[in-house]
């Protein structure tokens, strides 16, 4: 690889120290490298972050440098343009982003030399419905969650798959995950880990009222459908939203239904260190 584009979250990494020093040493072996100007939301949607219009033709790697959150939005942004993005976790906690900023070194040396390998991850994709009006369509890596939002009240909600009714829920929502996001919300709600070249889907109950709700493992060829209930009372609306993400955020209504699917479209991460999921699995969680 030779032409890369640098995504940078201006908060990890403030003054772009980092930014600079990987620009600097990827031009040095003669690569091109652009570093993007940090331009916020899009006010049209068409993107959230970082404009596609923005990647010059002929790049070849996207290095995103700031945290999983930062790497999910860049995902979701370029996800038209089919390029493989390399995390540099510059926060916490990162299952995504790969390369630690003392690993940086070796990484650049590896991705220049080709000595690395290309990841597919599955993507959902959303639809939001207010009867028969489509209101919203997005896409996520990690998840899909349907929450409470205002008071600390319960919602509930019916699941369908592919039509057929599944159950009904009183919780504080469900979230639709990949295997991707399987180590993301869904492992905090008490769902299963899943190694991230699997195809399912993962749908977990948050907080739900009942003793005997548990994950549900679907194909990922299944269309699932959460519709929002009804409250028993004029006076108490339903207060929820989904969240594509953690990021898109959109208000729900009674009635409302979101279909979540399979994307056609996939993410592709970057691999350098040929690690095991067993490996950093072990190592994330200690």
């Amino acid at each position: 690889m030779r032409h890369f584009v640098i995504i940078t979250n201006h908060q990890k990494d403030p003054g772009l120290t980092q930014t600079r020093k990987i620009s600097s040493w990827l031009t040095g072996q003669g690569c091109t490298c652009l570093v993007l100007e940090e331009n916020g939301e899009n006010a049209e949607g068409s993107y959230r972050y970082t404009d596609p219009e923005s990647i010059p033709r002929g790049t070849e790697c996207v290095l995103v440098l700031g945290g999983d959150g930062t790497l999910l939005q860049a995902a979701r942004d370029l996800v038209n343009l089919s390029l493989p993005l390399l995390g540099i976790n510059m926060g916490k906690l990162g299952y995504l982003a790969e390369i630690e900023l003392g690993g940086v070194p070796e990484a650049l040396e590896r991705l220049v030399h080709g000595s690395c390998s290309v990841e597919k991850r599955m993507m959902l994709e959303g639809d939001v419905y207010r009867g028969d009006e489509l209101i919203k369509s997005d896409i996520s890596l990690n998840d899909i969650v349907i929450c409470r939002r205002g008071r600390l009240r319960i919602i509930a909600f019916h699941i369908y798959v592919d039509g057929a009714f599944l159950s009904s829920y009183q919780a504080d929502g469900i979230i639709i995950a990949t295997p991707t996001g399987s180590t993301g919300y869904s492992l905090s709600a008490g769902g299963p880990i899943v190694s991230p070249d699997a195809s399912l889907i993962l749908m977990t109950a948050i907080a739900p009222h009942t003793i005997s709700s548990r994950p549900v493992i679907l194909p990922e060829r299944v269309e699932i459908t959460v519709e929002l209930a009804d409250s028993h009372s004029a006076s108490d609306a339903v207060q929820a939203e989904v969240n594509f993400d953690g990021d898109t955020v959109l208000p729900l209504q009674a009635g409302d239904r979101v279909k979540i699917r399979r994307a056609a479209r996939e993410a592709k991460l970057v691999r350098v260190n040929h690690t095991s999921f067993v490996e950093i699995l072990r190592n994330k969680m200690n």
